[in-house]
């Protein structure tokens, strides 16, 4: 079977390319890379220097919708994985301080990890995930 490395980019529609990757770079850190115009569309590309990711914040002339719905066919959520627990304390800080509407830091029930849940400005759900590890 053919392999792949890895997630090359991630792509998200918004309603507002720019207001999106000004929240994007105030909250998470990312770079701008470039902004792309067309008739069709606006597209402002990111960058996470630590992970290499690229996302790109797309803005469709003419949406089909105004607001993101996880209950839609499509995606879900986006999880950015942090390496310690004690991480999630540190988002959860920095998105209060930065007005960032989230949840508690909350265990999941199956034992597998921790989130702490927050959304974007097109609502479009975004976690931070901690991997516990297995026991054996």
């Amino acid at each position: 079977m053919p392999e792949f490395t890895g997630v090359s980019h991630l792509e998200l529609s918004v309603t507002n390319a720019e207001k999106s990757a000004t929240w994007y770079a105030d909250v998470l850190g990312l770079k701008r890379l470039q902004r792309s115009e067309s008739e069709n569309y606006v597209v402002e590309m990111l960058f996470h220097p630590p992970t290499k990711m690229v996302i790109g914040l797309l803005q469709h002339n003419k949406p089909a919708s105004d607001r993101f719905d996880e209950k839609q066919p499509g995606l879900d959520h986006v999880g950015f994985a942090v390496a310690e627990r004690a991480e999630l304390d540190d988002w959860q800080r920095r998105l209060a301080e930065l007005g960032v509407e989230h949840s508690p830091v909350t265990d999941a029930p199956s034992g597998s990890g921790t989130a702490l849940v927050f959304r974007d400005p097109d609502n479009i759900q975004l976690e931070f995930w901690w991997t516990a590890p297995r026991q054996k």
